[in-house]
């Protein structure tokens, strides 16, 4: 396994039924800047993401739009799925699609192993079962219907009818493993993270286990039992085996070695699939855990999970078209406390965009590129010694002092703690410029000593922010830096060293990082 200096950070693969909406662009957002933030710092970085593609609810959905689940599978990866990569700018190293041979057969491959290892067995099996989760519901997992589903129970996630299936099934003995679950939670506490997600997987396993049904014989869309081709694999226990699949097992096992174990960035509500199902079935494999398995909250809508079912859902080109990429992901990530569910309104987004992006950032790098071209004809001046006062060095600390702090904060996955943190020096620098006033020191030539040390430290502490905030927002660093006369490329500066960024001797001019936007209030 890993030595422990690889970054290998996953998204859930989503299920390609529908089209893309915000939740899903949320989840891949805060794993890529996880993913850039640890590239800068020169770790060894892999970032998967991907689609999964088998089981009823797809065959169903296919169906209805008359096509293949195959087909329709790559339409929807064709059209929505791979565009809204490019579209947020992920940087995934790679996509999975568990349609793929390298999946299908390693799947299989560890089926078989489990097989042989007597953890497999066959049964049969009564229950509830909800399409849209692919799960068999316990009771306290359902509600009431109302309305047209008044006299029904209903999934609590989907508000939708459950249906009570009975089959003949293989399945899994996951009931082995509760008491080496509890250890896991035990003795890893940050195993699952953040704490209220923990304290419900642990009291979850603390009642029970009970073995899970693995295959289905009543539809075919799906990896076939190796042993028994009148089955398919249930999907979860398929999708969940992308991680391991796609980072080489069964085909690569130096890339396995290399990469393994995981960090899982997931949806609060598939937390227990991850923290529970997952690593009880790499126990039975003999193999490592994931490293951690995250479950951030929701976006809400109206007080409801976006979801496109119940209508809440909001394609994620509605904001970039009007607002960009990196005002998307600098929106959701500093807004929403990552871990905990969080409200979207248009009217936060665009206040946020207008105060924070447009006039903190933006316009702090607009001011300082122009006063460098006004006054020293595009020259980066240099500070003078005997010039530099308390100010001076309190930027200076403050840039070492919020880099150590982002990357604290990175380190526990607090992506909007790390964004405050760098915030800090986009307010302090503002507040600098304020108090110096470098338009009138400019007025007096005896005071050039001053204003070249001035303009020299914000210029410094904007170079500091274009590496900070590369993973956050790359597009705007990007264009700064290059304003900047910045060495090379800014995403690959020493993020953990912002401070100690070089450059060349003379600035550029710079467009608007973040133009003014009309809202229409109507």
């Amino acid at each position: 396994m890993s030595d422990g200096s690889s970054f290998y950070i996953t998204t859930p693969i989503f299920y390609v039924n529908d089209v893309p909406h915000i939740g899903h662009a949320y989840t891949e957002v805060a794993a890529d800047v996880l993913a850039r933030w640890h590239r800068q710092a020169g770790d060894p970085t892999w970032f998967l993401t991907g689609t999964d593609e088998h089981g009823q609810k797809i065959l169903r959905t296919a169906t209805a739009n008359g096509v293949t689940p195959k087909e329709w599978a790559d339409k929807l990866v064709a059209e929505s799925w791979q565009p809204l990569l490019e579209t947020i700018d992920i940087s995934n190293d790679d996509f999975i699609r568990t349609t793929e041979e390298r999946h299908e057969k390693n799947v299989q491959l560890f089926l078989q192993r489990l097989q042989d290892a007597g953890y497999i067995y066959t049964g049969e099996y009564e229950g509830y079962y909800c399409v849209g989760c692919e799960e068999y519901k316990q009771l306290s997992d359902l509600v009431d219907g109302t309305g047209q589903h008044e006299g029904q129970l209903v999934c609590a996630i989907h508000s939708k009818p459950v249906e009570l299936l009975k089959e003949r099934n293989y399945f899994f003995r996951m009931s082995d493993f509760t008491e080496k679950l509890l250890a896991l939670y035990e003795e890893r506490p940050e195993f699952v993270q953040p704490e209220s997600v923990r304290n419900e997987i642990v009291a979850f396993v603390k009642r029970g286990l009970t073995d899970l049904s693995i295959s289905r014989q009543t539809f075919d869309w799906g990896i076939k039992v190796p042993w028994d081709e009148s089955h398919v694999v249930y999907v979860w226990f398929d999708a969940l085996l992308n991680y391991a699949t796609a980072a080489g097992y069964g085909s690569d096992d130096d890339k396995f070695e290399r990469l393994w174990p995981a960090t899982h960035i997931v949806g609060k509500d598939i937390a227990r699939f991850h923290a529970v199902i997952w690593p009880a079935m790499l126990m039975a494999a003999g193999l490592e855990v994931p490293k951690q398995v995250y479950g951030h909250g929701w976006l809400l809508v109206g007080g409801e999970k976006m979801s496109k079912s119940k209508l809440t859902g909001i394609a994620p080109e509605q904001i970039t078209d009007t607002f960009g990429s990196d005002a998307f992901r600098y929106y959701f990530l500093r807004a929403i406390s990552f871990g905990q569910d969080g409200s979207f309104s248009w009217e936060d987004l665009s206040a946020r965009y207008q105060a924070e992006l447009a006039n903190g950032f933006g316009n702090l790098a607009s001011r300082v590129v122009a006063m460098v071209t006004r006054y020293f004809d595009g020259a980066i001046p240099d500070a003078v010694a005997d010039s530099i006062t308390a100010a001076e060095t309190a930027i200076r600390d403050t840039e070492r002092r919020v880099t150590a702090a982002a990357d604290a904060a990175i380190e526990r996955l607090a992506v909007h703690e790390a964004i405050a943190a760098i915030w800090q020096l986009v307010d302090e620098l503002n507040g600098y410029i304020t108090l110096q006033e470098p338009w009138v020191l400019a007025k007096d030539p005896a005071k050039a000593d001053r204003l070249a040390t001035v303009l020299n430290t914000v210029v410094r502490g904007v170079g500091t922010l274009a590496v900070l905030l590369s993973p956050v927002v790359p597009e705007a660093a990007a264009k700064l830096w290059t304003a900047l006369a910045g060495t090379g490329s800014v995403q690959d500066q020493p993020i953990r060293t912002a401070w100690e960024w070089t450059g060349g001797t003379h600035v550029a001019a710079l467009e608007p990082l973040f133009p003014r936007i009309e809202v229409d209030a109507s």
